[in-house]
């Protein structure tokens, strides 16, 4: 196809169809989740064709099984359209031999059916599907798979713990800020620059006045969704609570704002995949810290949140603080991606002494690896391998495995090597799977 390029979702989706009869392709608009489920289709319906999409929705109604005929596997683009497949598609699996018959691709979560007594009652989901469907996350596209990275640094490597590592990027400040901006998206990669650092804005805008009220079919005002962006934004790679955003908007409200309006508008977000927030980290520690549990704020590509603000790379330029929180929101869209590819998550850790890690990459096998992300500059990469050293030493080796490797991974800066101390130093533009 036209532009296609390599995804690592391409390889993780071939082998969840092997051990599962569904597989469901979850992620944000124009992040190119129907692409990659075109490659291995066998048959394809578009839920969303907007000149069969009043006849697809009446066939899931009476009929649902016709949607399903074709070869498999058959693709069912856009389908929490009419969310009655699910269960259609679930019974179809338990009683087909194999595996690997569906992949279904959505852009939202569709509404469960404890969630909202208004829906009628054959367009919510009953089931879970434990057993028969697989989940398949995908985001915009990390700098690795957008060709930004050379891939010279692989992490699964790094969990060998190298005793020397070296390579370089050829990526600038001007680089990265602009990547930062244009984000990951893959209409933009063969695009002039100045027309796709348009994309992020036209995303914003579609999220604020469409998508924001269809995703629940809750009204909700263009403005204050707009309002909510750039707060969330403000707030990218920190804990900020409810509270905090809602204080951020009521200068500019009418009416009081409360949290549970915030929480709501933020459920509709995480429905509709435009934020990916961290999970807090809990290891074993040598002695007892308590350990703060609020997710970290990111949104799913750095571009949103540089949009919602109204900046583009020469403001990151100018704004060395917000170029940084910015660049951590990148570096963990990219960490997100890679460790997916090795089977693993990603989470933070932060404690009351408010030690903290920005991203701890940990697989199935329960190794894991520390990371601190820094903009970059000598300062902040030594404080990056302080903290991340500290945070070793509070680890409980007797109790679960000492880290593989610690990383401070930055930004700006020309070559990845290994400090005296082990700590790797990589930039994002020489990292890979």
């Amino acid at each position: 196809m036209e532009g296609y390029k390599h995804r690592i979702a391409d390889a993780l989706l071939e082998r969840k169809l092997k051990g599962n009869g569904a597989v469901v392709i979850e992620g944000p608009k124009w992040c190119g989740k129907t692409t990659t489920a075109e490659q291995l289709a066998k048959s394809v319906i578009y839920m969303d064709d907007p000149d069969k999409i009043t006849e697809h929705i009446t066939m899931a109604n009476i009929h649902p099984r016709d949607l399903l005929i074709g070869d498999n596997p058959r693709l069912l683009d856009e389908w929490q359209i009419a969310p009655q497949l699910w269960d259609t598609i679930r019974f179809e699996v338990d009683h087909r031999k194999g595996q690997g018959h569906f992949i279904l691709t959505g852009s939202s979560v569709p509404i469960q059916e404890d969630e909202d007594e208004d829906i009628p009652e054959n367009q919510k989901i009953r089931h879970s599907g434990t057993g028969r469907f697989g989940w398949l996350r995908m985001r915009p596209m990390s700098l690795w798979e957008s060709g930004e990275s050379n891939g010279t640094i692989s992490m699964k490597d790094l969990f060998s713990t190298p005793e020397m590592i070296y390579a370089k990027t050829a990526l600038t400040r001007e680089d990265i800020a602009y990547l930062i901006c244009r984000g990951g998206w893959p209409e933009v990669l063969e695009m002039d620059k100045e027309i796709a650092l348009d994309k992020a804005f036209d995303y914003v805008d579609a999220i604020a006045e469409r998508d924001m009220s269809r995703v629940d079919k809750t009204n909700r005002s263009p403005e204050r969704v707009r309002r909510l962006m750039r707060s969330y934004a403000r707030h990218q790679a920190s804990q900020a609570t409810f509270e905090t955003m809602a204080e951020d908007m009521r200068a500019n409200e009418t009416q009081a704002l409360d949290t549970d309006t915030i929480a709501s508008y933020i459920t509709a977000l995480r429905k509709l995949f435009v934020v990916e927030e961290s999970e807090a980290w809990n290891p074993n520690l040598r002695s007892k810290t308590a350990i703060r549990t609020s997710n970290t704020r990111y949104f799913t590509d750095p571009s949103i949140a540089s949009a919602s603000l109204g900046l583009g790379p020469n403001d990151l330029l100018n704004d060395f603080n917000t170029f940084g929180l910015l660049f951590e929101t990148l570096a963990v869209r990219d960490l997100r991606t890679y460790a997916d590819a090795l089977m693993g998550k990603v989470a933070h850790y932060r404690d009351v002494t408010n030690l903290e890690c920005d991203a701890v990459v940990h697989l199935r096998d329960g190794k894991y690896g520390l990371v601190e992300i820094k903009i970059g500059g000598d300062n902040l990469i030594n404080e990056g391998a302080d903290s991340l050293k500290k945070l070793q030493g509070k680890i409980d080796t007797t109790k679960m495995k000492k880290p593989s490797f610690l990383m401070v991974l930055i930004g700006i800066g020309e070559i990845a090597y290994r400090r005296d101390d082990g700590v790797y130093v990589v930039p994002l533009g020489c990292l890979k799977d």
